[in-house]
């Protein structure tokens, strides 16, 4: 149940839990889509805060997704966090980097969207 993927020079491995037959040693599958789309917009967003010259000092973002309870189970919905932290943070400039992400260029989000409702939010994290 493991399997190597070879993406250019990079490896990825992917692994079933114990319970469905794998070691739990690699990420599973349908995750890796939560990722996909995580890594796409968090891309977009920081070039574009960049170029606004207004980047946060912290910046995550989490991905949620429900299953269909039906075989095969398929993501019906995902759900994005954008959480930011530091000092002056301007919400409105936050929320345009958002929004030209989600509307212009997460190609990730775009492809989801043809198949699943996307939703999302921003947060202010306080820093430790």
């Amino acid at each position: 149940m493991e399997f190597v993927s070879q993406v250019d020079q990079f490896q990825l491995t992917m692994d079933a839990q114990a319970e469905a037959g794998g070691h739990g040693n690699g990420i599973g599958p349908k995750k890796l889509m939560l990722s996909s789309l995580a890594g796409c917009t968090g891309m977009d967003v920081i070039s574009i805060l960049k170029k606004m010259r207004h980047e946060p000092q912290f910046f995550n973002i989490k991905v949620t997704g429900i299953l269909t309870d039906d075989m095969p189970k398929v993501y019906e919905s995902m759900h994005i966090t954008y959480e930011f932290g530091g000092k002056d943070l301007d919400l409105e400039k936050l929320q345009k980097a958002v929004d030209l992400s989600q509307e212009k260029y997460c190609g990730v989000s775009h492809m989801y969207r043809k198949i699943m409702t996307i939703t999302h939010e921003i947060q202010i994290v306080e820093q430790a």
